[in-house]
């Protein structure tokens, strides 16, 4: 069985890296982390950018840390220096990652005619409706959601098109997401039974300012948020880690399988539930009968490592309290006000036929439908929407032999089916979409041209 290469090489990428980590890591500790509202996206923009250049391989990697970390270095520095909102340190994800706009404006004339199209009507109909928004709406806000909707089509777009480096970039995001579910699953559950300062900080300041909040800030309490800035999209990036691992080599995948399903169940996210357990059907029937047994046998000794934890207290009570709600929605507060928000916005949203533009969607945020057509109109809903099928489509043609690609398209369609619940194509939830979209597309690209070069 093959290991992960733990080597730091190539030295220069790491060196700045860790020179990164180590900078802020001080600025914290020496409690001087209110430079860091201006030098954390500034910094972590420049190491982005001198690894898209110099080592794309590893600059995958880094981009989803930068997302799974960045809410938890904002807590830590208004919990130092003060709630700030909306805060400059959350704009370093989307500074990092709007760098592949470099990939998409290099090769986009060259593929939109072959199976890049997808993504080219994508970011036409994102850039239909930045063109209404600044018609409609402050140029601030217009550009906010521009990155927010952009950057990640963007990042899939790039995993696209270097299909060539499939192989590596596999291996990458097999090892990024084994660390972060070992990572971010232990610090989820640490979160719940602790409820450290700066955690309980942000949640209160949440609640003074009337904004969503995830429990009480208080141990047993917090629905598990982890390293990010709301449960919804943990559960949907540790949705991601926990189907890759089924097929992560390994004896580290089990202490992470264990903290990740527990921190998992934490969330109390059904939406991300269910989508972990469409994921899993996915993943196991489109693979071959000799992968499917090994699959099985996985699963049900991650079954033997979790169970016992979650029929444990402090965790029974939570966790099985969230699971009754499935069979009984009469009182789901939750359930109920997403229902009511539906059918009042319904018929507005179908009627929206120019849209309001990017940053116009209001509260209609619980609905990807609803969002896109506010966002969007109907001309940019049909471009969004039809590359995003599309590209569906296409993972369903994708190759079985390869269990990574057959992981990717299962947590693509388990995130893809979320979309009725919540904007699950934005932010660090988007990347998950669009980035396995874009993987599994280059997978499906590599091989064909492979088999060719058979012949």
């Amino acid at each position: 069985m093959k290991s992960f290469d733990l080597s730091v090489q190539p030295a220069q990428a790491w060196i700045a890296i860790l020179g990164f980590v180590l900078f802020s890591a001080l600025c914290i500790v020496l409690h001087a982390s209110n430079i860091l509202r201006l030098l954390f996206p500034a910094s972590s923009f420049a190491v982005g950018l001198f690894l898209y250049l110099r080592h794309p391989g590893i600059y995958i990697g880094f981009t989803f840390w930068i997302w799974f970390l960045t809410p938890w270095v904002r807590r830590l520095v208004d919990y130092q220096n003060g709630w700030q909102d909306p805060s400059t340190v959350l704009l370093a994800p989307y500074l990092v990652t709007f760098i592949t706009v470099i990939t998409f404006l290099r090769y986009f004339p060259l593929v939109y005619r072959q199976t890049g199209l997808p993504f080219v009507l994508a970011v036409m109909g994102i850039l239909y409706g930045f063109l209404v928004g600044l018609i409609n709406l402050p140029i601030a806000t217009v550009i906010v959601s521009l990155l927010n909707w952009l950057t990640p089509v963007l990042f899939g777009f790039h995993l696209f098109v270097n299909w060539q480096d499939y192989p590596d970039y596999r291996q990458i995001i097999e090892r990024t997401f084994l660390w972060g579910a070992l990572v971010i699953g232990a610090y989820g559950v640490w979160q719940y039974l602790v409820a450290p300062d700066w955690d309980r900080f942000w949640l209160v300041n949440m609640a003074n300012q009337g904004l969503i909040t995830f429990g009480q800030p208080e141990p047993l309490a917090i629905r598990v948020f982890s390293t990010m800035n709301a449960n919804g999209p943990f559960a949907i990036v540790m949705m991601a880690a926990l189907l890759l691992l089924f097929n992560t080599p390994g004896i580290l995948r089990f202490p992470a399988s264990a903290v990740g399903y527990l921190s998992f169940l934490l969330s109390l996210t059904r939406a991300a539930w269910l989508g972990w357990f469409t994921g899993v059907l996915i993943f196991v029937t489109s693979v071959k009968p000799r992968i499917q047994i090994r699959l099985i046998m996985t699963i049900l000794i991650m079954v033997l490592c979790v169970l016992p934890l979650t029929t444990m207290e402090p965790f029974h009570q939570a966790i099985n309290s969230r699971f009754q709600t499935f069979s009984n929605t009469s009182n789901d507060i939750s359930y109920n006000e997403r229902s009511e928000r539906y059918e009042q916005s319904m018929n507005i949203a179908f009627s929206e036929v120019v849209g309001k533009g990017l940053g116009g969607a209001g509260n209609h945020l619980d609905s990807a439908i609803l969002n896109t057509l506010f966002s969007l109109g109907w001309i940019g809903t049909s471009l969004y929407w039809g590359g995003l099928l599309l590209l569906i489509l296409g993972t369903l043609h994708a190759v079985s032999f390869d269990p990574f690609v057959s992981a990717a398209r299962a947590i693509s369609i388990g995130v893809f089916i979320q979309l009725v619940f919540g904007s699950v194509m934005l932010e660090v939830s988007g990347v998950i979409l669009w980035g396995f979209l874009g993987i599994a597309m280059a997978a499906r690209q590599y091989y064909q041209h492979r088999a060719k070069s058979y012949f």
